[in-house]
């Protein structure tokens, strides 16, 4: 059900790569809910704790082989616009279960995932304050799919994301965890679709001083291979 007691405030309806209207529910640094929902702006502009999804995709694309899903984030993103992420991240609606937040897949990069076809990765608290007037407090349920589709049959949104990039599993491991400061991707355009080769460098990863990216990578690659990946847990719900 959606929280009790919604703090009603006035906030314009955004049309960028985010609705500021949207609400969420809040929660404490352990990940309990308040029972209070707030709007997108307002709980970044204050720093309340809030659940997202984290949401890593593996391609076994026929004609390229297996690859390793990551997003370039929009430049209309109120948080690290432009910047490499994981495939999938979004945030969990007021009233939301993280089931449901799965359908962020279909909406950023158009395929469509269930519980079903996730495996949980684990959980991580995340406190970014990196952006001047915005301070993100996340607790980001970690999944990673694996998917028998081709690269060039993806629709990523142009709202959300400026393109997808695919790199080997080998170069992901190896960029992701700090060991290279470049890999060559294949990269699909969100806008005109078009596909072609692009570099990809560490320096435009989202910042993750916890240790995430290269945990969460070896994680995936257990995942992919078949394996039961170790459960993550970074961060403490502090900060």
């Amino acid at each position: 059900m959606r929280c009790a007691d919604v703090l009603v405030q006035a906030v314009g309806i955004g049309v960028g790569a985010q609705d500021d209207g949207e609400l969420f529910d809040l929660c404490d640094a352990e990940g309990r809910p308040t029972g209070r929902a707030k709007a997108r702006p307002l709980v970044h502009r204050d720093g309340d704790w809030h659940r997202s999804v984290h949401v890593w995709v593996v391609l076994r694309d026929p004609a390229i082989g297996v690859r390793v899903i990551l997003q370039r984030r929009s430049l209309a993103k109120d948080t690290w616009p432009g910047a490499i992420d994981v495939a999938v991240a979004g945030h969990l609606r007021a009233g939301e279960r993280i089931e449901d937040a799965l359908r962020e897949s279909e909406e950023e990069i158009g395929i469509a995932l269930g519980p079903e076809d996730v495996v949980r990765l684990g959980v991580r608290f995340r406190v970014d304050a990196s952006r001047a007037g915005v301070v993100d407090r996340e607790i980001q349920e970690v999944f990673a799919a694996v998917v028998e589709a081709s690269f060039a049959s993806l629709r990523p949104d142009p709202v959300e994301v400026d393109a997808v990039v695919a790199l080997a599993p080998a170069d992901a491991a190896e960029l992701l965890s700090g060991r290279i400061p470049v890999a060559r991707a294949r990269r699909l355009d969100a806008r005109t679709r078009a596909v072609d080769e692009a570099d990809v460098r560490a320096e435009e990863l989202v910042a993750a001083p916890d240790g995430y990216w290269p945990a969460a990578i070896a994680a995936v690659i257990e995942v992919e291979a078949g394996r039961a990946p170790v459960p993550l847990r970074l961060g403490r719900g502090r900060g």
